[in-house]
C-alpha cells in the first residue's frame, strides 16, 4: 500500500521532539551563511549566486541522467539575472527552458504556485513535446492513456516497480489539495514545509515526466521563502546528487510506509545541512576568483584573454593548449599563441611540464 492510498492521506505526521534539535541547528547555520554572504560586496554576491544556481540546474538534471553544458547554463543564468560576465554564449533552447524554471521559482518565490505556473514550467522543460524519443503530454496533468504511471528499474522483462503514482482521474483533486496547502500554510516551519512539499508533489507525480526536477524546484522555491531572499547561496540538488542512491531509497521507503514521515524529514534536514556546509567551498572559490581579478586589473588584457582567464578561474576542463584557445576564441593558432605568450610575459600564465606533444598552460598561483 502506498501512502496516498491510506485513509488519512494526506495528513502527514512526524515526531516533533526528534526534529527540533537538528532543525534549530540547521536554521542557525542557514542564518549564519546568509549573514556571511550578504556581507560581501554586490559583485561577490552575484558571482556566488551565479555559481550556486548553475550548480543547482546542472545537478538537478544529472539526478535524472541528463547532462547539460556548464558554460551554457552559466551564461543563460547570467543573462536572465543581468549579471555582467565575460563571453556570454548564444542561447540554447533546452538550457534556456530549464534555467527559466529555476529563475521564476526563486526570483518570484512569494507569488502563488498555481496549475498554470506549474504547467508553464513543464512546457519550458519539454519545449519539443517529447521526452527523449517519446511524445508526452506537455503543460497539463498526465492523462493515463498509457496506463499506470510507474517508476521502474531493471532490464525489459525483469523490471522492478519502485512506485506507482495515483490514478490520473484523481489528479485534479489531489493537486488542488496540494496547491491550497502550499499557498496557504503558515504555521509550519518553512524548511520542514520544503521537505513535505517535495515528498507530497513527487508522490502525486502529476506529469508524464519531469516530476523529480519540478519537485526539487518547488523545494527551492520554498527554501527561498524560508530565507526571504532572491539570492541563492546553496544548492540542495547538488547535495542530493551526491546522495542520489539514498535519496531514492528514502523516497521509496516513505511512499510505501505510513503517514509518519519523520525519517524522511530527518534525512532532508541532514542533507540540507550538508548542502550548507558545501557552500563554504563555493565561497572560497568566489573569493579566490575575486582576488585574481583584483590582481589582473593592473594587467593589459584583450577581450580574448579576459574570456579565457575567466574560464580558467571557473574550472577549465582538461589542459589549456594553443589549439583549445584558438577553438574557443575562434581565432587562428598564431593569434592564440601570441595571446598566450603575452600572458606568459606578464607572468599570468605558466607552462606546465606534461611531457606530452602539446605544451600546456595554467594560471600562475598568487
Amino acid at each position: 500500500m502506498y501512502i496516498y492510498q491510506r485513509r488519512e492521506w494526506p495528513q502527514f505526521r512526524w515526531d516533533q521532539a526528534e526534529l527540533i534539535i537538528p532543525l534549530a541547528a540547521l536554521r542557525h547555520k542557514q542564518g549564519k551563511l546568509i549573514g556571511q554572504m550578504t556581507g560581501l560586496g554586490f559583485s561577490l554576491q552575484s558571482e556566488a549566486m551565479l555559481q550556486t544556481m548553475t550548480l543547482e540546474v546542472l545537478k538537478s538534471n544529472e539526478i535524472e541522467g541528463e547532462i547539460l553544458d556548464q558554460h551554457l547554463v552559466r551564461s543563460s543564468i547570467a543573462r536572465r539575472l543581468g549579471i555582467d560576465t565575460f563571453g556570454l554564449l548564444p542561447p540554447d533552447r533546452q538550457v534556456e527552458g530549464v534555467v527559466d524554471v529555476l529563475v521564476d521559482a526563486t526570483q518570484y518565490f512569494s507569488q502563488p504556485l498555481t496549475k498554470e505556473r506549474l504547467c508553464s514550467w513543464h512546457a519550458a522543460l519539454f519545449p519539443t513535446g517529447y521526452s527523449g524519443m517519446h511524445k508526452i503530454t506537455v503543460a497539463d496533468w498526465r492523462s493515463g492513456d498509457a496506463g499506470p504511471m510507474q517508476v521502474v528499474s531493471g532490464a525489459i522483462g525483469r523490471e522492478q516497480v519502485h512506485f506507482q503514482a495515483p490514478d490520473a482521474s484523481i489528479l485534479d483533486r489531489e493537486m488542488q489539495l496540494f496547491l491550497t496547502w502550499f499557498n496557504g500554510e503558515f504555521t509550519l516551519d518553512p524548511v520542514l514545509k520544503a521537505a513535505v512539499a517535495h515528498l507530497w508533489f513527487v508522490t502525486i507525480h502529476p506529469f508524464d515526466d519531469g516530476n523529480g526536477r519540478l519537485g526539487r524546484t518547488i523545494a527551492d522555491m520554498q527554501l527561498a521563502r524560508a530565507d526571504g531572499l532572491k539570492q541563492r547561496f546553496y544548492s540542495m540538488s547538488a547535495q542530493i546528487r551526491k546522495e542520489r542512491t539514498t535519496y531514492y531509497t528514502m523516497l521509496e521507503k516513505t511512499q510505501k510506509g505510513a503517514l509518519d514521515i519523520t525519517d524522511w524529514l530527518s534525512w532532508f534536514l541532514a542533507c540540507l545541512d550538508r548542502a550548507l556546509s558545501a557552500t563554504e567551498n563555493i565561497l572560497a572559490g568566489v573569493l579566490t576568483k575575486a582576488r585574481y581579478w583584483e590582481w589582473l586589473s593592473e594587467k593589459m588584457l584583450n577581450a580574448r584573454q579576459q574570456l579565457m582567464l575567466n574560464k580558467l578561474l571557473d574550472g577549465f576542463e582538461g589542459k589549456l593548449t594553443t589549439s583549445k584557445w584558438a577553438k574557443i576564441t575562434k581565432t587562428s593558432q598564431d593569434t592564440a599563441l601570441r595571446d598566450i605568450q603575452n600572458l606568459l610575459d606578464q607572468e599570468i600564465l605558466v607552462k606546465e611540464d606534461s611531457g606530452g606533444r602539446s605544451t600546456n598552460y595554467a594560471l600562475r598561483t598568487i
